[in-house]
């Protein structure tokens, strides 16, 4: 009886993780969409970089915009159907280059050089996706 209850509880637990993972439970979470994903993380990445320095929310923002830099680039980054357009490639790399400058001054703001050179690159993305490439 023992063993029969310890399997079945097994069981369970396996369901229920196997559910759980397959779930998406954040409704702010990349849809799957590249071009609906990719203006949404422009607008995310847009909001970060012209967020005043002394904002109350900035620690918040710029963690959701680390957050949806990883999801984007977890999601595309082996998309092969995504991988030769210009716009994935440029979009690639304005995001390495916020990240890079997060995660090596993380409690300085982004340069105006980074942030002009950001806005242009999102721009280019931006026409980019309207033309299809």
């Amino acid at each position: 009886m023992k063993r029969y209850l310890s399997r079945l509880l097994a069981l369970v637990l396996v369901v229920t993780i196997g559910l759980m993972g397959c779930s998406s439970s954040d409704p702010n979470s990349l849809t799957g969409n590249y071009s609906q994903d990719t203006l949404t993380v422009v607008n995310i990445i847009r909001n970060a970089i012209e967020l005043p320095n002394d904002a109350p929310s900035k620690a918040a923002i710029q963690t959701e915009a680390r957050q949806k830099i990883n999801d984007f680039s977890a999601r595309y980054q082996r998309n092969t159907s995504v991988a030769s357009l210009s716009s994935f490639t440029t979009m690639r790399t304005a995001l390495n280059s916020l990240a890079g400058h997060y995660s090596s001054y993380p409690n300085r703001p982004v340069p105006e050089k980074l942030k002009t050179r950001l806005e242009q690159e999102l721009k280019q993305v931006e026409s980019a996706l309207q033309r299809g490439a």
